[in-house]
Order: C-alpha cells, then structure tokens, then sequence
C-alpha cells in the first residue's frame, strides 16, 4: 500500500470484541430501526443463528464499551452463507418481530420469523439451482426478497416462496441490493465485471455499469447517496456515480491477494470498507474515505466471514474463528 497510512491506522486491532461458539460465516447489523434503544445483529456460522441486541457507549454514555444481549439462538442445521434483516423486525411493542432471510449451502433461502418467545417459524424457499451468493429484502415493508446466485439468475420471490420475477444473468449473480429511496429498482451484481439496475415492474434492464476487469465479487448501493454504487474486483475497489459513466469515477489496488467484500457505511457516504479473500490464517479489512489517499484503518482477524456497518455509528463487525470483532471508525 505504501505512502500516507500511519503505522497505527495500519495495524489497528478491533475496538471491541464478542467471543462465539461457532465459526462465524455472516454477521449483519439491521438496517432498520428496531424501536428501542440499540441495533439487532444477526450472526450465522455452521449450524445455528444468533439474534442479539447491541448498544455502543458512542451512541449511549450510560453504557460501558459494548452491551451485547443475545435474545435467541435459532437451530438452522445447515451453513449459513448470506443473511438479510427484515423490516418488519421489531421489539417496541407485543408481540415482537424478529424476522430474517438466510441463505444457506443447500442453496435453499429459509425466512425465519419469531416473537422471541414461543412462535417460531421457518418458511423454506426452493429454485436456485447452485449457490446462493446474496439475498436481500425490499426495504420498505418487507414483503418480498431477492437472491442471486451461480445459476446465472436473481430471484425475487414473496413471503410465501413464490417467486415473483426471474432475471436472467450471463455469469454468477455476486451481489443484489434494494434501496429505500428506489424501491422499484434492484442493484444485480455479476461475477463478469457488470451491475445492473432492472426496474421490477416492466422487469427491463434500466442501466449498465462496467467494471471493466473482472471478477466482480461484491457490490453495494450506497444508502445515503443512492447516485453512488462500488464494487471490489480483482484485487481493485471501484466506485461509480450513476449520472456520469459506465465506467468508475474512482478506482483503487486495495488487497494484494484479490479483495471479496464492499461494503459503505450507512451513515457516511464517503466511508467504506473491503475485505481480502481469507488466507489461511487472516483476512484484512480496510475502511476508505474518498477524502483520504489511503485507508483510514487496516485491521486483520481470524478468517471468518462477513462484513457490515452499523446504521447510524461509523462502525462495522466482521466474523471471525469463534468471535465478532468491532471496528470503529474515528472520522
């Protein structure tokens, strides 16, 4: 990397961390407001899924580093391999909603649905016929989901399991994203190097961005600024604005043995991070700011799986061998 990265931004160990009894594959902040003080998180690893509530004393004073309250463990019997938050999720009011999409190697999507106290439901969703990189829920009111997998399709199907639209790919289907301020659109990400937006009425192709390069391995549609789509391909991160070129404005070397996973911050749209394939003992994260030449922190853990950001804090978790790691951001 070189130049202007400060030893400290460079070797950074996380700000707080939260040991597991499993490996862990996925971890996912919410998106949405659950109604009380906190943020859920949901974390998968071979066997089971983890729904716990998060409070930062950067966000409470009252609390000490981190409170980490798990509400439930749900069996899942199968590794987890993508999660998405619902939402309808809530703890405000009775009964609670916890409800989420998870992805798993079996290439089935399962729709978990619990009130954290006796009903519990699981609602298996069959079609992908290879395995499933992605899914996400429409953000608004939670009643559908969009997968996209190695069978060269994104899948958008209802909460019953019946899908509702099918887009044909020309190479894997890496990443798929829906935005609160575009509902009527979908972000498809695929594994040759092209993100495209279809518009889900018509079901049309609206708009074409070209990496260039390839292989594309994750992309994201950057929620503050919906004008702003990045990607990592290659051992590159790539950044577009919509409204100038196909091609990106921006574009970076980050992870010198090929990058795997963009994510931006969901409260800065100038803050991002990426992830480098796993090696065999450590994976790197690297946080970006478009103002800074170089990354902001670098961070290393235990291969595990998963990155994402907390939706209001400049905070991001990754998984890891048996334990969360926190990571914030001083911006």
């Amino acid at each position: 990397m070189g130049g202007g990265v400060t030893e400290e931004a460079r070797n950074r160990g996380p700000s707080y961390t939260v040991t597991c009894e499993d490996y862990v594959h996925v971890v996912e902040f919410s998106p949405f407001d659950p109604g009380t003080p906190g943020s859920l998180l949901a974390y998968g690893g071979n066997l089971f899924v983890v729904v716990a509530l998060c409070r930062f004393q950067e966000e409470d004073l009252e609390v000490e580093g981190l409170e980490f309250n798990t509400l439930r463990v749900f069996h899942h019997g199968v590794r987890i391999d993508s999660l998405a938050w619902s939402p309808e999720s809530h703890l405000d009011k009775l009964p609670q909603v916890v409800r989420f999409c998870t992805a798993a190697a079996d290439n089935k999507l399962r729709l978990l649905t619990s009130d954290l106290k006796d009903s519990h439901e699981v609602k298996e969703i069959e079609g992908h016929s290879s395995y499933i990189n992605q899914v996400v829920f429409e953000p608004t009111e939670g009643r559908q989901i969009a997968s996209v997998s190695d069978d060269h399709t994104c899948r958008v199907w209802d909460l019953d399991g019946n899908e509702a639209a099918l887009f044909k790919l020309r190479s894997p289907g890496m990443s798929v994203c829906w935005h609160p301020a575009e509902v009527l659109k979908l972000l498809v990400a695929e594994k040759r190097g092209v993100v495209r937006f279809y518009e889900l009425v018509s079901q049309q192709a609206l708009l074409s961005l070209d990496c260039g390069q390839s292989p594309l391995m994750a992309a994201d549609w950057c929620r503050p600024n919906s004008l702003k789509v990045g990607a990592v391909v290659g051992t590159d991160w790539v950044i577009w604005d919509v409204t100038r070129s196909s091609y990106p404005q921006r574009k970076k070397p980050c992870h010198v043995d090929r990058a795997r996973l963009f994510r931006w911050s969901r409260a800065n749209e100038n803050l991002f991070s990426t992830t480098g394939c796993p090696g065999k003992i450590h994976s790197q994260l690297q946080v970006h700011h478009l103002g800074h030449p170089q990354p902001v922190m670098i961070g290393s853990s235990t291969v595990g799986g998963g990155l994402s950001w907390h939706r209001s804090l400049p905070l991001c978790v990754t998984g890891g061998d048996r334990k969360l790691s926190f990571w914030m951001t001083e911006m």
